[in-house]
């Protein structure tokens, strides 16, 4: 086999896509068409230089990476024995050279789908082929978002086709109202897992049907229906079609909950009863609900789910109101609307938020369908995300971590071992991440539709603020007041610097302000060059902001951080989380290894305004009395010995107890394993 066979072999796999050596390879053979392609591997292999090709150090590394990938296909994880499991979700986050995500919810997916393939859990992913992705975010003159859609070339993605024995696309049907859709699924490789991608553009289907798995999350209350219709009853069929037969079905979020429907209705086929159907279907469902935020639960009006489902309906052989009970609180409210969110709990044993806090709010949000039970006894659980360690750490940290920390990746006990590690050792790691990502906001900025001419200082204390800018998450938040935020900026003794980064959804005005705001204040005389805002926020800006910022800042309106798994990712790197006792953090923070914002994770405020005024006089007293002084406090050696102190017992204790492989364990052994699933009712 060639030197670019194997290339392209390991280019078809996602595995690459966490393992620096591999990606090393790739930016070798071409940087400029890497980088230009959004660090896209088949197209660095496409237009590899031959003078690489025939280098013999090259030719070994690569004979070195291809070995290791199949070793690892090879071999059982040492979860192998888990069941089968189909895991539903409308978008995943693997790579930013597939553009099939918006933010935290596909973030996660990618990240649970990568762990489980390293644990060995027998996981088929399930999705949409969205080849314009969520969208690339530029700016007018004015520094408002706009948005573009560049389709992504099937020839430039590491998928297949899948086919039948003659060569055939595989294909299913599915009804949307009394219209047939033919879906058409690619398959891709994630390790020893795989993602099923749905894609309905393709002949026979009528033009205006064809975009529907083209886009994520654009369009009317209409073409989001028919998504998830297309992604759980499509889904599901074509899982059948490619002769898959889970054990168990994960619905990621109510988008995918028709799985149960579908379900439901393959029992009802073989002559079951519909209470000994829905019996089977929960006994085998688990369903993982996220958002505390009303807006973030898809409702339906009636009269459009069921035009929608009407063909469907006819299958299931229920009446109107039999299949709207399904998603309604209350069944015999003719105008409440069809929540998918509802289905899910209706038809699953097991549901659960995605922090500890997070399954308390869920528990308080629908208790309505429990009235019977306290509020404490709602069958909502928790399995706290995590993230996936080896995509998200940086590979200039590996070898440190490797040389210092042994078995970081599996073994929480390794973690130990950094109080062994000498304080200046820890602080050059810190300082040479710091560093890379200076560097790369300085050359990323300056090539921005809107350049920014950053003038940042690799010593400065610098702040990373990166996420969606849905409004809860309150990005101008520290410029609240504006006199007493300039003042960190320009102090000569202690400044800092803050990197932004973050979309707003095309149809979110408020969130769109917010980014407009933020760029309007890094033209401010005395914020710029030391306030930057990286545009077009994608994994490789989240992978430099998390590894190189000294402080996370994260500060939702409580309580509507479901989970928030970016700040997971910086205590690998010696990073600190500055941030709202929301989400994971109230799990995470012990007041040694990072700080809050309030000291009352139950707390909320009535009027926003109130809590505006609190939280940012907290954020402007911490940073003056702890962490400014924290950070540039040091001793003969100049090393800051308070900071050094934070940065370990971070380390210790968040990075494997907030990791995509604790995480999928305890999906796989609490929930995946049982032989029977208790019932949630």
């Amino acid at each position: 086999m060639t030197t670019r066979q194997k290339l392209k072999q390991i280019a078809a796999n996602l595995w690459w896509s966490w393992q620096p050596d591999a990606i090393d390879l790739f930016r070798q053979l071409n940087p400029d068409v890497f980088g230009a392609t959004d660090n896209n591997p088949l197209r660095a292999v496409k237009h590899s230089r031959s003078e690489v090709l025939s280098d013999t150090e090259f030719n070994r590394k690569v004979d070195a990476v291809y070995t290791r990938l199949q070793a690892y296909l090879s071999t059982d994880g040492e979860l192998a024995a888990a069941p089968r499991i189909a895991y539903f979700c409308m978008e995943y986050g693997l790579h930013e050279s597939l553009p099939l995500y918006s933010g935290g919810l596909g973030i996660l997916a990618g990240d649970h789908t990568k762990a489980a393939s390293d644990l060995g859990v027998p996981l088929t992913a399930v999705g949409l082929f969205l080849r314009e992705g969520y969208f690339k975010q530029y700016f007018n003159e004015k520094g408002q978002q706009q948005a573009d859609y560049p389709a992504k070339p099937v020839t430039s993605l590491p998928i297949e086709l899948a086919e039948n024995d003659s060569g055939d696309p595989i294909t299913v049907t599915v009804h949307l109202g009394h219209q047939p859709i033919v879906l058409r699924a690619w398959i891709l490789s994630v390790g020893r897992s795989r993602l099923v991608l749905l894609d309905c553009d393709i002949d026979p289907n009528p033009f205006q049907y064809r975009y529907l798995t083209r886009r994520l999350y654009a369009g009317d209350t209409r073409t989001r229906i028919r998504q998830e219709i297309l992604l759980g009853i499509g889904g599901l069929r074509m899982l059948r079609a490619l002769g898959e037969e889970p054990e168990r079905y994960h619905m990621n979020e109510g988008h995918c909950a028709f799985v149960g429907l579908e379900l439901m209705r393959e029992r009802l086929a073989t002559g079951q009863s519909r209470d000994e159907a829905e019996q089977w279907v929960r006994d085998h469902c688990i369903f993982t609900t996220h958002t505390p935020v009303k807006a973030g639960h898809d409702r339906f009006d009636s009269d459009l789910f069921l035009d929608q489902m009407s063909h469907y309906r006819s299958e299931l052989a229920m009446s109107d109101g039999d299949l709207l009970s399904y998603g309604r609180a209350n069944p015999a409210d003719v105008s409440e609307p069809f929540t998918m969110t509802i289905l899910g709990l209706r038809l699953a044993s097991i549901t659960n938020g995605v922090s500890r806090l997070n399954g308390e709010v869920a528990r308080a949000q629908w208790h309505h369908l429990f009235p019977e039970k306290p509020v404490e006894q709602v069958p909502i659980g928790h399995v706290t995300n995590g993230v996936h360690l080896p995509t998200w750490t940086s590979p200039l940290a590996r070898p440190f971590l490797d040389s210092r920390l042994p078995g970081w990746l599996e073994d929480p006990d390794a973690w130990l071992n950094v109080d062994q590690i000498p304080d200046n050792e820890l602080w050059e790691y810190r300082r040479q991440l710091r560093k890379a990502l200076i560097e790369f906001a300085q050359e990323r900025g300056r090539k921005q539709t809107l350049p920014q001419n950053p003038s940042l200082d690799p010593d400065v204390l610098t702040i990373g603020f990166a996420r969606r800018f849905a409004t809860y998450k309150r990005a101008p938040l520290f410029f609240h007041d504006m006199q007493r935020a300039i003042e960190f900026f320009a102090s000569e003794d202690r400044p800092l610097q803050m990197i932004y980064a973050g979309k707003a959804h095309p149809a979110d005005s408020s969130g769109k302000e917010f980014i407009r705001h933020i760029y309007e204040l890094t033209q401010h005389p005395a914020l710029h060059g030391r306030l930057v805002f990286l545009e077009n926020y994608d994994m490789e800006i989240g992978r430099m902001l998390v590894s190189g910022a000294d402080v996370w800042l994260n500060n939702p309106r409580r309580p509507y951080e479901a989970s928030g798994t970016s700040g997971q990712k910086v205590a690998v790197h010696g990073g600190l989380n500055f941030s709202i006792l929301d989400g994971w953090w109230p799990e995470g923070f012990d007041g040694t290894n990072g700080w809050s914002i309030g000291m009352d994770s139950s707390a909320a405020y009535m009027d926003p305004a109130v809590q505006d005024d609190q939280d940012a006089g907290f954020i402007y007293d911490t940073l003056e009395t702890s962490i400014l002084p924290a950070f540039y406090d040091r001793n003969g050696g100049q090393i800051p010995e308070g900071w050094i102190t934070m940065m370990r017992s971070a380390m210790r204790k968040l990075p494997y107890q907030f990791s995509a492989r604790r995480m999928v364990r305890d999906y796989a052994v609490n929930y995946y394993m049982v032989e029977a699933l208790p019932t949630g009712g």
